[in-house]
């Protein structure tokens, strides 16, 4: 059985039990301390990088108030993040269009906006920039290929061959861009940390190619993110991952060169706690050894990333500790599809019933910002933000104060 005091200390077990015992669920609380300790963990680890958050991990103002008093920058997917942070007085030098796949018409939004670093993969991207964005700064994405280690991996709709980047590269120099660098993602949830050193050997020998051959060079290197969250499965500790990787660097640059990287699962991630309540449990005939327990969240709010049961996150319950049995989990849903973990063989106290809550660590990334909207009449799940003074929505307003 997972033991939840691996995951969330008792003091701040009882805290999260304090604030959030009177919502009603399904719920995500996410403690904006822990994220502030995370950003220090991670510029610690990485002194040499500049940290531009994934607001695509979890959207909520509190978060992108706190990041930006700490110091950070925005990795920015669309034209409704750029919005949402230029509003909070965030300035355009301090973002990047992270997206490559981008309308013509958001890119001249964002270039009207300020913003002059774009990430690219494609010729006809590149082409749209050009028009669209003059004299921008340019780094093209590689394809990071055997990335099967990570356990939501994003190796095939993103990025190109090294030679396609060097292409693109000196297609953007002749269209009056400035070629600027390389990027590129080893995979989200990433627990093999060799798979930095390939990508940095690929980015080595763009760099030293595209110098010595066509006069170009590239200043910089986003390595995305990739850094763990704690879930079930095992991985090195963030110090394990950065001294391996700035040995990395350190054997394959003389200098090294600017550093990006794309947090966003490493910084949010164990912040969260999801609370659902159990909607009901059944048997599927009379001899089963496996329970259905069926939760008031699923798939389709919150928890898209047991899709394919790939994210495993640690499930726990306030009966935890006595006799447990084998149960399947899934969602409140009308869709076959929204089931969380069957073959994974989760296993959750035998005296469970309905009207109990599970409680889901490690929740505070990729939850909220990919519920859906309403399938089935359900509305987005609610997100709460806390520090030591009060409780938030995600607009930032005032909940309560504790």
């Amino acid at each position: 059985m997972i033991k939840r005091d691996d995951f969330v200390p008792d003091e701040d077990w009882e805290r999260f039990r304090k604030i959030s015992k009177n919502f009603p669920t399904p719920n995500i609380f996410v403690d904006l301390e822990k994220v502030r300790t995370s950003y220090a963990q991670l510029i610690k680890a990485f002194p040499y990088a500049d940290v531009y958050y994934a607001v695509k991990a979890n959207p909520g103002i509190p978060i992108i108030k706190l990041l930006d008093q700490l110091g950070s920058n925005f990795d920015i997917a669309s034209r409704y993040e750029l919005d949402k942070v230029l509003s909070l007085g965030i300035s355009s030098d301090r973002i990047s269009y992270g997206n490559t796949i981008k309308k013509a018409a958001d890119i001249a939004y964002f270039y009207e906006k300020g913003v002059s670093l774009y990430a690219t993969d494609s010729k006809e991207d590149l082409k749209n920039i050009a028009k669209n964005a003059p004299g921008a700064k340019i780094y093209v994405r590689v394809l990071i290929e055997n990335s099967s280690t990570a356990d939501w991996p994003l190796s095939r709709k993103f990025g190109c061959h090294p030679d396609m980047a060097y292409n693109l590269l000196v297609m953007a120099k002749e269209k009056g861009l400035i070629p600027y660098g390389i990027s590129f993602h080893v995979g989200s949830q990433q627990r093999d940390i060799g798979q930095w050193n390939d990508a940095i050997a690929k980015t080595k020998y763009l760099f030293q190619s595209l110098e010595e051959e066509e006069d170009i060079k590239l200043e910089m290197i986003n390595m995305g993110g990739g850094f763990p969250a704690h879930y079930i499965q095992p991985t090195n500790d963030l110090s394990e991952y950065a001294s391996e990787i700035t040995r990395y660097l350190e054997d394959d640059f003389e200098e090294i060169p600017r550093i990006i990287l794309e947090p966003g699962r490493s910084l949010i991630g164990d912040s969260g706690i999801l609370t659902s309540e159990i909607v009901l449990i059944s048997r599927k005939n009379n001899t089963s050894l496996a329970r259905w327990v069926y939760l008031d969240c699923g798939k389709f709010n919150g928890l898209i990333e047991t899709l394919d049961e790939s994210i495993k996150y640690p499930v726990v319950t306030d009966k935890d500790g006595g006799k447990d049995g084998e149960v399947i989990l899934a969602g409140p849903t009308c869709d076959s599809a929204d089931i969380m973990y069957e073959d994974s063989k989760y296993k959750l106290p035998i005296d469970l019933k309905s009207g109990d809550k599970t409680y889901w660590l490690s929740t505070g990334a990729y939850t909220s910002s990919y519920a859906s909207v309403g399938f089935n009449g359900f509305p987005p799940i609610k997100t709460y933000y806390y520090d030591t003074k009060a409780i938030y929505d995600e607009n930032n307003n005032l909940i309560k104060e504790i």
